[in-house]
């Protein structure tokens, strides 16, 4: 008798798993979906024509945002600058010309540096510092990263020039403070006699 109520009890909770995984089943399950560059589809027809590929693998989830409201904003951009073309000009004026005002210290402090760094590279032939005398080596590392300081420099120089050039109006010329300060921009390396007393 309780054989036949465990035979019973067991076919029971068979049945009724049975039922529960035939009713999952369907939720469980997943079309086909098809990725079309940044789009996916489950409609093998439009995948077909789009010539869309398959994914494999785990289900994919697609979360969609909100549509664009073009024309809402459309009409309330298009009614903007009408109503303040003057305001925009000039405020871009003013900007423009503190931009400008900007550029333009910039340049003189790229210039002075770029003047400081000529000075320390003495055409190649800086004085020699301390160990230096007996360890060439220091000397040769020290007058390559000296030649790199002054091609950074006139490379900031230049690049200050153009953008002013490229914001209208003449480019700044060098300034005349740059001729005491040290010897005219010149290409990095270039052999010259100039060699500092010493101290």
């Amino acid at each position: 008798m309780l054989s036949k109520l465990n035979i019973a009890a067991k076919t029971h909770r068979v049945l009724i798993l049975s039922v529960a995984a035939v009713w999952c089943l369907p939720s469980l399950a997943q079309e086909r979906i098809y990725r079309c560059g940044n789009e996916y589809t489950n409609n093998a027809t439009v995948a077909k024509a789009q010539g869309c590929k398959l994914m494999e693998g785990g289900n994919i989830t697609v979360i969609q945002g909100p549509a664009p409201q073009a024309a809402p904003r459309s009409a309330s951009s298009s009614t903007a600058p009408r109503s303040a073309p003057r305001n925009d000009s000039a405020e871009q004026r003013a900007r423009d010309s503190d931009a400008r005002q900007i550029l333009e210290m910039e340049l003189r402090k790229a210039e002075e540096r770029l003047a400081q760094a000529q000075k320390a590279y003495a055409n190649g032939q800086p004085e020699k510092e301390g160990i230096e005398s007996r360890n060439y080596q220091r000397y040769l590392d020290r007058v390559a990263e000296l030649k790199a300081t002054v091609a950074r420099a006139e490379a900031d120089v230049n690049g200050l020039r153009r953008e002013l050039a490229r914001m209208g109006g003449a480019p700044v010329a060098p300034p005349a403070a740059s001729g005491p300060a040290g010897p005219a921009p010149a290409v990095p390396g270039a052999s010259g006699p100039s060699e500092p007393a010493a101290k």
